[in-house]
């Protein structure tokens, strides 16, 4: 039920308004009730957000976002809608992750590598090999470790909310079948801005190229670079087999957790029961995100084989895995010997 205004309120309410046009994604309403039955905000605000991916519409980023929208303004009678944005519409990943760190934009479902530019921490997550399974993955991320990382990336101004995923990563190239470290020789790879992945590769002896993925496609097409690797779900999504890759490798090398992530200067705006909400409509969404990546991987893979790309399935990962071992000394440091070994040994 709407009040009654008093006359001499009208300015200041427009003035009101044009202010909160200028804020990180939020809308004051001019009028509002006094009183919600789902315990909502009564403070007569409006909230319209921008969610920003760098992948398609019919990724599983798109549609746990969209189920976050659609449940948030449910839950809030409309009072938060959530807009979303695929395909790096609102920047690339890393750059959406700074403007999170900066305030001017509102949330987004990121990998993990990109967010290691602004909170190297999160990077222990990067580390080749360090995975087994995906049960393995989510016992550490849904744990103690996984926890105090999503915890300490309000230090760097972001709130981590709930974790997803985006597959294992593998390796598609234009040239030859590789099966062994030496297979990767002078193989120039586009890799993500991240320095563990370069390292990474490095010490297998290829050559890698970092670039935002907006701009690996045509890389690809052009023979700029020979190789990429990625979820077996971005290779089909994005049909590879157009872009020059002729094999594809199941090398399971990376494991490639998403987080979904809010401006803390956007979050701090919100009221508590409204970041109640976001926080259990954000850990749901995240949870059918993870469930959508699982049939997205099953479902590519025979997509992928249809499409004519050569794929080798059976991999001997001890070789590669020893290459790396100078990764693993490299950052030992960094991330604590200990808390490595603490996810390794994680069951």
């Amino acid at each position: 039920m709407f009040k009654k205004r008093n006359l001499w309120l009208v300015p200041f309410l427009f003035l009101s308004l044009v202010l909160a046009g200028c804020g990180g994604g939020t809308e004051t309403s001019s009028e509002g009730d006094s009183s919600s039955d789902n315990g909502g905000s009564n403070d007569g605000k409006t909230y319209n957000l921008k969610a920003g991916h760098s992948l398609p519409e019919n990724h599983p980023y798109q549609l746990a976002l969209v189920e976050l929208a659609e449940k948030v303004e449910e839950r809030t009678e409309g009072q938060v809608k959530i807009e979303v944005f695929p395909l790096s519409q609102l920047g690339a990943e890393r750059e959406l992750t700074e403007a999170l760190t900066l305030g001017t934009a509102d949330l987004s479902i990121s990998s993990t590598a990109p967010i290691a530019n602004f909170y190297p921490q999160i990077g222990i997550v990067d580390l080749p090999f360090l995975f087994e399974s995906r049960e393995h993955a989510f016992n550490v991320l849904d744990g103690e470790v996984g926890q105090e990382l999503l915890a300490g990336l309000e230090d760097v101004g972001i709130v981590g909310v709930e974790w997803g995923e985006n597959g294992f990563r593998h390796i598609t190239n234009s040239t030859h079948p590789i099966t062994k470290p030496e297979d990767l020789k002078g193989v120039k790879i586009r890799t993500q801005e991240n320095p563990i992945h370069l390292d990474a590769f490095t010490a297998l002896g290829a050559q890698p190229t970092p670039m935002a993925w907006n701009e690996a496609l045509t890389a690809l097409q052009q023979g700029v670079v020979d190789a990429q690797e990625n979820p077996i779900v971005v290779a089909d999504t994005y049909k590879l087999h157009d872009a020059n890759q002729k094999y594809m490798t199941l090398t399971g090398h990376l494991f490639s957790p998403a987080v979904l992530m809010f401006s803390k200067t956007v979050w701090d705006s919100f009221p508590a029961d409204i970041q109640e909400i976001l926080l259990e409509e954000g850990k749901a969404a995240m949870q059918l995100e993870r469930e959508l990546s699982v049939k997205a991987d099953e479902d590519s893979l025979q997509i992928v084989k249809d499409n004519g790309i050569e794929v080798i399935e059976e991999v001997d990962v001890a070789p590669f895995r020893e290459a790396i071992q100078s990764v693993y000394e490299k950052y030992e440091g960094e991330f604590g010997k200990d808390k490595i070994e603490a996810i390794l040994n994680t069951k």
